[in-house]
């Protein structure tokens, strides 16, 4: 019912609502337009592009265009009175028609200036802040009208509003697209040209250090008389290579010639006749001879010719002659022509060795020079390295910087260049959106009360099934019991009633069965002793303990009833029970008047142990007697509560119940109890009551 309420009532909420018109303005952008894009440039990057979008929709959005918006909105208003969008406000109407002009002009003041609409325009003498809100022109009362979105693919920003003035739509629409292309044109125009000038300062700068870079080089170069070092230092090292490269073919010609000497001179010293070693000899021995000879003459002329003077002539004459022969024979070439070669050959050899000796040392000397030349090169190579790398490294910085504003400014020439494609215009009302209102309506509410529902579904963690019952405890559940109304609730009203379909009809037939199935766990084992209890009081214990009591009656069976303080005055209707005995009378003299169907034996005390009244020795066989006697002996125990006094006449019963009143929930104690008599030998499971009869049925 609440979902079609709500419904019922949108619908007719909805058909009091003014007719609204829509205005639509579209802004191309140029940033998917192939017509307008540069030859040659970029593929589109379409996450730049939606970016791009985006950021001109937030621009769209922000308050300075809002304000510009507001102010221009308001102004016309104000500047025809007679042609207003909407109604004077009370605060605008309040005022006379000089302060309407100062409003006025204080707006176009603000608007000239682009001063944001804002809480401090309250502090002058007019609050012109509340006045644009009062008219429904504020910043946050456009936006609720207002939709900026883009088309996918598109190439155009679309600029819609909807109010209930078409006028206003169309002037809202085509004001916004306006002021925004404006103001943006502006804004580029000024960023680009900060960026331009930071841009040309840094070239300057730039352009300032490679020349400084390069003057340096060209001044350190003049000064050292260096003109291109790398083809000089060239040059120097080829003449060095040269000088060494002769000087190592003087060498070589300096060791040939002194090879040659070295051998000319052991060949002279050697004893080859060819070379002449033995002809001094010879030619003294000739010598001495001719010498003797000469001696001899003059002795045989000077001693007259004497015959022994004149053999030794003759003699020394055939020795002469025979040493003559002898060195005609033995030198057929003169050694003195060979030995005088080899000697000048000799001679020619050492003034070459001299010559070539003398011609290493100018080699030398040379080799110094260019060494020296070289090496002194090198400081100024490592100088102009360095003048070099910074020259370099300032040129490389200031081309750098060129390009960069040279790609900036052709990035500002391809800019974006925002313009109205289609301006909007006043239409005609838009469609009745009555029925969507109020479907809506009806499905939100309907969706709302599910939620309520599930939530309260969800968080509800009381018990009201049997089935939710044997999922909490575990544990078996062997019948239920409905809830009866408020009044006459006694177990003759119950059980005399013979009207069908109603609560006690239904609670008659729950007992039959609960009475089936506890009857049919307990002749399993001949169990003739049933406990009756509870996690706490309030359950509805002794009423069940009565009425299964009666059920039991019912079909012949003598029962015994113990305990049930509670139910006596129900039982008291019953013929078949007069009067009430004591337990504890009983088990002092263990007499006991059984009555016709029910017996009911009452408590004195029923926080009394147990066993201060009796040893278990004495219970035992007082429960004996009471078994040969009665058919079913039904104890109606206390509360899990008194834990102890409920322990202790658990101990004595052969099957035991517990009942679970529904709507009730189990606590962190209860747990421990619904622990325990799932572990008690004889517990034979739970008997929820109280059950709404809408859950019986389900």
């Amino acid at each position: 019912m609440v979902p079609l309420i709500s419904a019922v009532a949108t619908y007719f909420l909805a058909k009091q609502l003014p007719k609204t018109y829509s205005s639509e303005a579209k802004i191309a952008t140029g940033i998917v337009d192939p017509s307008k894009q540069v030859a040659g440039a970029a593929p589109l990057d379409y996450f730049k592009m939606s970016q791009e979008f985006d950021n001109i929709i937030e621009q769209m959005k922000m308050r300075k265009i809002m304000s510009i918006l507001s102010y221009n909105l308001i102004l016309h208003d104000l500047d025809n009175p007679k042609e207003t969008f909407k109604p004077y406000s009370e605060k605008l109407d309040s005022l006379s028609a000089d302060d309407r002009k100062k409003v006025a002009e204080l707006f176009r003041r603000n608007l000239a200036a682009k001063t944001p609409v804002s809480p401090a325009d309250n502090k002058g003498e007019f609050k012109l802040y509340d006045l644009v809100n009062s008219m429904g022109y504020g910043e946050a009362a456009i936006h609720k009208s207002l939709e900026i979105t883009h088309g996918d693919n598109s190439d155009f920003i679309n600029v819609k509003f909807v109010s209930d003035n078409p006028s206003l739509s169309a002037f809202v629409v085509n004001t916004l697209s306006t002021e925004f292309i404006r103001n943006y044109g502006l804004d580029v125009n000024f960023n680009q040209g900060q960026s331009n000038e930071v841009l040309d300062s840094v070239l300057k700068v730039k352009e300032r250090d490679m020349n400084a870079k390069n003057q340096a080089l060209k001044d350190f170069k003049m000064s050292n008389g260096v003109l291109n070092l790398d083809k000089q230092s060239q040059l120097v090292f080829t003449q060095i290579t040269a000088a060494e490269d002769r000087k190592a073919q003087v060498l070589r010609s300096v060791q040939a010639s002194q090879s040659a000497i070295a051998n000319i001179e052991s060949r002279l010293r050697s004893n080859d006749p060819n070379m002449g070693k033995n002809v001094v000899r010879d030619n003294a021995a000739i010598v001495n001879i001719r010498s003797q000879l000469e001696i001899a003459n003059r002795r045989y002329v000077d001693g007259n010719f004497k015959p022994e003077d004149k053999r030794r002539v003759d003699s020394l004459s055939n020795i002469q002659i025979a040493l003559s022969a002898n060195n005609s024979d033995k030198y057929v070439v003169d050694p003195q022509v060979s030995r005088q070669a080899l000697l000048a050959q000799k001679y020619n050899l050492e003034t070459t060795v001299a010559e070539q000796t003398g011609s290493v040392r100018s080699i030398d000397n040379e080799l110094a020079a260019a060494r020296a030349k070289y090496n002194a090169m090198v400081p100024f190579d490592a100088n102009i390295s360095n003048y070099t790398r910074d020259a370099d490294m300032a040129t490389k910085d200031y081309l750098e910087a060129l390009n960069r504003i040279n790609t900036t400014q052709a990035q500002q020439n391809m800019s974006l260049k925002l313009q109205i494609a289609q301006l909007g215009l006043p239409g005609l009302p838009e469609t009745s959106k009555v029925i969507i209102f109020t479907a809506l309506s009806g499905i939100a509410m309907f969706f709302v009360c599910l939620s309520v529902l599930v939530a309260l579904f969800v968080t509800d963690s009381s018990i009201n099934t049997t089935q939710q019952l044997a999922n909490a405890t575990k544990s078996k559940v062997v019948g239920s019991l409905n809830l009866l109304p408020e009044g006459d609730t006694t177990i003759r009203t119950i059980w005399n009633n013979t009207d069908t379909n109603n609560n006690y009809n239904i609670h008659k037939e729950l007992l039959r069965s609960l009475r089936f199935e506890i009857s049919d766990l307990m002749s399993a084992d001949d169990s003739r002793i049933l406990g009756v209890t509870s996690l706490v009081g309030g359950e509805g214990k002794t009423f069940l303990a009565g009425n299964l009591a009666y059920a039991y009656a019912m079909t012949g069976k003598k029962i015994l009833l113990i305990g049930g303080e509670q139910a006596a005055p129900v039982l008291s209707d019953s013929k078949q029970l007069t009067r009430a005995q004591n337990f504890e009378t009983f088990l002092v003299n263990r007499e006991i008047k059984v009555e016709d169907l029910i017996t009911k034996l009452s408590k004195v005390d029923h926080h009394k142990s147990l066993l201060e009244i009796q040893n278990e020795r004495n219970l035992r066989s007082g429960f004996d007697v009471l078994k040969k006697q009665f058919d079913v002996i039904i104890i109606d125990i206390e509360s899990m509560t008194d834990i102890n006094i409920a322990k202790e006449w658990l101990s004595f019963t052969e099957k035991s119940i517990a009942v679970f009143a529904a709507g009730n929930k189990l606590t962190d104690g209860d747990k421990d109890m619904v622990t325990l008599l799932k572990n008690h030998p004889g517990f034979i499971g739970w008997v929820i009551n109280k059950v709404r009869l809408s859950e019986i049925q389900a």
